[in-house]
């Protein structure tokens, strides 16, 4: 038996439509309606889909995963300095309970492919070293490959300055001579960077064009989606696949 829907203005506090008490006066004075305009009250039965607030569909429903296109110089954090990832998406998304957070981080320089979700343990799944789904970045160098950069990335003894333990074998496919796309099933701080800095060149510009099965496909800079069923379906059986290849 699936749980008992909360009372209507619970359920948009949660969403981040204002306080239980904001959500109540929005419930209280009619702002809050069915897709066919019929005025919902606290009592009502309702789907998330047929409703409206000030006749605007809601945010997506709680358990949703969000598809951002990051722009370059946007912070993924609620606090720092801005310009902030979260301008880019509905305020109420940092109101939520809980918020939509960011799965890992893109530093402000990287652009790409960013998920923003409220379901904490497919964040923590997403983001734990424990899985290893694979992440593919489009980069731009500022001195030609070497040559040898492909095989020294896929023997999985490359050591980042200050480490211990090397990283996991990675894919290089060489683009043209400063271009090239990079995949890989870690996410050690400003990995890719470190491990072009490694072999004696500096990363210009850097792009994270896959993420798992999702692509960005024509998703213009600073626009966002919500992904599908289908799609998160697909996400998570990629993380059980990427576990089961450990």
């Amino acid at each position: 038996m699936s749980p008992a829907r909360p009372p209507l203005s619970r359920y948009l506090a949660r969403l981040g439509y204002g306080t239980r008490r904001e959500a109540e006066r929005l419930v209280a004075t009619g702002q809050v309606t069915s897709a066919r305009g019929a005025v919902l009250r606290e009592s009502d039965g309702f789907s998330h889909d047929d409703v409206r607030v000030h006749g605007v569909e809601l945010d997506p429903p709680a358990g949703s995963v969000v598809m951002l296109h990051k722009p370059v110089g946007y912070v993924c954090s609620t606090s720092d300095r801005p310009p902030l990832v979260y301008e880019l998406l509905p305020p109420r998304f940092l109101r939520r309970e809980p918020v939509m957070a960011t799965v890992g981080r893109l530093d402000a320089e990287t652009s790409g492919l960013l998920l923003v979700t409220d379901d904490g343990p497919l964040n923590h799944q997403l983001t734990s070293p424990k899985w290893h789904l694979p992440k593919c970045y489009e980069v731009t160098l500022a001195t030609p490959l070497r040559g040898d950069e492909a095989e020294l990335f896929a023997t999985g003894t490359l050591l980042l300055s200050g480490e211990t333990a090397p990283v996991r074998p990675a894919q290089l496919d060489v683009l043209a001579p400063h271009r090239a796309r990079l995949t890989i099933s870690e996410g050690r701080y400003h990995q890719v960077r470190r491990m072009f800095a490694a072999v004696g060149n500096h990363v210009t510009a850097l792009h994270r064009a896959a993420f798992g099965p999702l692509q960005l496909h024509d998703l213009a800079p600073g626009s966002w989606r919500v992904l599908t069923t289908a799609e998160v379906a697909h996400l998570r059986e990629a993380l059980r696949a990427a576990k089961d290849a450990r």
